[in-house]
């Protein structure tokens, strides 16, 4: 549906400009805007593309001349990303989830559905399952025996909840995510390299022949209110307790989360990063793109991780850390520099050696 100018400034809570009665129909960047598109231009980087556009109204950056830039209206956003989350809100379809059950969808009889709740072909809800009101479950989606998940879910196509599984309201799980696979949890009957190694540090071992037995996953995972888990990402059940997700946390693509692991509330995890076994991570802890957390440490509250940084060792609330191995990120940041030296250091060093020795290297 079409919106005015002043309906969106009005539900964003912005200010707008000029012809605010104009409807526009979406959103769109600025070079390719029609006269029925809001641009996006919240910063002057953009001027140009909204003057070779069509877009007869953008949201702007704060104080810029909307009339200069040959537009009919404008709205001002003060904070850009956070007026990117509002109107995207605002102008956002959503999906067809159909209505009702779906004829073709497989619910045991003694599962327990919500008012309200639409489920697509395809889907097999388990057996003493209980699902919320209102919840969008799309086609081709796996609910296990006694999972319990919470009002207003959306599960897309492909999502796997494994059994016993408990997740709250508002979740939102994106295609070919798993949430409660078992654990990668295996051991040997006499101590593995693996153990050796991480007991002595040491690479000299005694070679031997050994089968792997599984641990099985007797927990399961307990999920707050308001997460999210992207595509092909994986949180697995725990060993003995359930490995748990705090509210409002948000998990990205390609991620994974392994048992026993205690993840806090408002965290966000971006692609490709993974927490390994019984971690613990605080309350809205970062953790950039392809960044790894090692298996039987503490994350505390406020940390972020920097992009591919790998922790080994507890961190401390609040703390910033970057690298392999991570450490602070002033710390790092000199290690840096010192990297980007040492071409030059080692000429010097080679001077130095000619210097006291000889060209030969004898004195």
């Amino acid at each position: 549906m079409p919106h005015t100018i002043a309906e969106i400034a009005r539900a964003l809570g912005l200010q707008a400009a000029g012809a605010t009665g104009l409807r526009i129909t979406h959103v769109a960047e600025p070079a390719t805007a029609g006269p029925e598109a809001l641009a996006m231009a919240m910063d002057p980087k953009y001027a140009e593309g909204l003057r070779g556009g069509a877009a007869r109204a953008a949201i702007l950056w704060e104080g810029a001349d909307w009339q200069a830039l040959g537009l009919e209206a404008a709205i001002f956003a003060p904070r850009p990303r956070w007026a990117m989350a509002g109107i995207t809100h605002l102008l956002d379809p959503g999906y067809d989830f159909g209505t009702g059950i779906h004829p073709m969808a497989a619910i045991a009889p003694d599962a327990q559905i919500g008012a309200g709740a639409r489920i697509g072909p395809f889907t097999q809800v388990g057996a003493r399952a209980r699902i919320g009101a209102n919840a969008r479950i799309a086609g081709n989606v796996t609910v296990g025996e006694d999972a319990v998940i919470g009002a207003d879910v959306i599960l897309h196509a492909g999502a796997r909840i494994g059994a016993r599984v408990r997740i709250g309201a508002r979740f939102i799980g994106q295609p070919n995510c798993v949430v409660g696979g078992c654990g990668f949890s295996f051991v040997t009957p006499e101590p593995s390299g693996a153990e050796e190694i991480r007991a002595t540090l040491s690479g000299d071992r005694e070679i031997r022949a050994q089968k792997w037995q599984r641990i099985q996953s007797l927990g399961a995972v307990r999920i707050g209110d308001d997460v999210e888990l992207g595509a092909n990402s994986s949180i697995d059940r725990g060993t003995i307790r359930d490995t748990v997700i705090g509210s409002g946390t948000k998990i990205d693509s390609v991620c994974q989360i392994g048992h026993n692991v205690q993840m806090g509330e408002d965290c966000m995890m971006c692609g490709m990063a993974g927490v390994a076994g019984s971690a613990r991570i605080g309350n809205r802890v970062l953790l950039a793109g392809k960044s790894a957390i090692n298996d039987n440490i503490f994350v505390g509250d406020d940390v972020i991780v920097g992009g591919a940084a790998r922790v080994f060792t507890n961190v401390p609330a609040g703390r910033a850390i970057l690298g392999d191995p991570a450490t602070k990120l002033e710390t790092q940041l000199e290690i840096r520099k010192a990297l980007r030296r040492l071409p030059r250091l080692a000429a010097q060093v080679a001077k130095l050696q000619a210097a006291v020795f000889g060209a030969k290297g004898t004195s």
